[in-house]
């Protein structure tokens, strides 16, 4: 199986810079990262002012306050306060850190010391002196990074930073979206083309159209030996993609593009959630428990949109009801990543972050990373995800990178794509 030239992948060159590129690229990623933050924290704060900011509890989501000084944290805690940034992989993550520019800031901040109900009752600082430690923390991170070596190992903690801030970009509209509170959209999602970046020629209508074209078409990468997972010295890679490793495919047939609103919602007009057929047992029991028919609150649809905010259940009753399955995640690797041929319908992805049937575990010899807290406490617990939503910075749309959410997250920005259910699978 053959991979495209760099030169044939211009929607992952963004995710491929940020993860290789040098200390220029990287503070300028920074600070469009930071300006995002700060961005969506304003939409946040001018809707939540008369209410002092609170929220409601909830288990998927953080007081905004606290997420706006967390992002702040981490960068410190990794960078300016860690004694051993230098060393990327190898830095002993309990090395004793230097102290923060706010005071008590670890029993504040600190993800995995500060357990998650305890978020709403802490004394926090309030949205300017937030703001203020943020500005302060960003300037400390470029002037470090000015003079970190430009390798791998001198710009992993900033590269870190970097995608985790985007993380949390991305979960800020999720959050938003919870609470119904809008944002601006150039800002909540930066992965959707705006008009004036499209190429001559090609306008929102086409580019939709386009999509559309693909509906009811498939790919059909050769059979073969697909390498799942990424190997060491490649720029930046995140724990649980390193141990690449050869993964025996049959010969497979895979939708070429997300499974749209036209497509799915017949199940729901068949009477799909009051059928157990379609459901495995612990897609039915969450099912009898949620909100079933979400999809008024949705309207107007566009039928030709990716079907989106599905869990995995959902998508796997999709599947069964079809006579289709979830592609594994080494499936979806391969056939995002493979060169079509000339007969073959290009691979549309970035729309929807898209289910698949693997769990997330670990790849041989997995090891983690100085941020322990990052992959393995949730093996076995979540489900992999790949792609990328509208919501994603286009920094983090690598074909290779590994989403993971428990199956019955329905909030966030996940569809699906189907296999015929007939051809092998992984």
């Amino acid at each position: 199986m053959t991979m495209p030239l760099p030169s044939e992948r211009p929607f992952w060159h963004a995710a491929i810079a940020a993860r290789t590129g040098g200390r220029v690229l990287l503070a300028q990623s920074l600070r469009d990262s930071r300006a995002r933050t700060l961005a969506l924290f304003d939409a946040f704060e001018a809707a939540l002012r008369p209410v002092g900011m609170a929220v409601p509890y909830d288990t998927t989501l953080n007081p905004p306050l606290w997420e706006l000084g967390h992002i702040g944290w981490f960068q410190e805690w990794w960078l300016a306060r860690n004694p051993e940034r230098a060393a990327g992989v190898l830095a002993d993550p309990s090395s004793p850190r230097l102290p923060s520019r706010l005071a008590g800031a670890d029993g504040l901040y600190n993800s995995s010391e500060v357990p998650h109900p305890t978020r709403w009752h802490l004394s926090l600082p309030d949205a300017a002196a937030t703001r203020a430690y943020l500005l302060a923390t960003l300037d400390g991170s470029l002037e470090l990074l000015a003079h970190s070596d430009e390798t791998d190992e001198g710009l992993y903690f900033h590269r870190l930073a970097l995608f985790h801030e985007d993380m949390h970009a991305e979960a800020a509209v999720y959050m938003a979206q919870a609470l119904g509170i809008t944002l601006p959209a150039q800002w909540a999602f930066p992965g959707r083309p705006a008009a004036e970046t499209l190429p001559p020629g090609l306008d929102m209508a086409s580019l939709a159209a386009a999509g559309a074209a693909l509906e009811g078409l498939v790919c059909k990468p050769p059979a073969g030996r697909w390498t799942l997972g990424s190997a060491a010295g490649d720029g930046f890679v995140f724990d649980n993609e390193l141990g690449a490793h050869p993964v025996a495919l049959q010969a497979f047939e895979i939708d070429a593009a997300p499974v749209s609103w036209a497509r799915y919602l017949p199940f729901v007009e068949a009477g799909g959630y009051q059928d157990a057929r379609w459901w495995s047992p612990e897609g039915w029991q969450w099912v009898q428990g949620a909100a079933q028919l979400r999809f008024d609150r949705w309207q107007p649809l566009n039928l030709q949109d990716p079907a989106v905010r599905l869990s995995a259940y959902e998508a796997d009753a999709w599947c069964r009801w079809a006579g289709r399955r979830l592609p594994s995640e080494a499936e979806w690797e391969c056939a995002a990543m493979t060169t079509p041929s000339s007969a073959q319908p290009s691979f549309q992805w970035g729309r929807v972050w898209e289910w698949t049937a693997s769990a997330f575990e670990p790849f041989p010899g997995f090891e983690p990373h100085p941020y322990r807290d990052y992959s393995a406490p949730w093996f076995g617990t979540r489900r992999v995800l790949r792609g990328a939503s509208a919501a994603t910075s286009p920094r983090m749309a690598h074909p290779k990178y590994r989403n993971f959410f428990t199956p019955e997250r329905n909030d966030i920005f996940a569809g699906f794509r189907s296999c015929a259910a007939s051809l092998g699978a992984s």
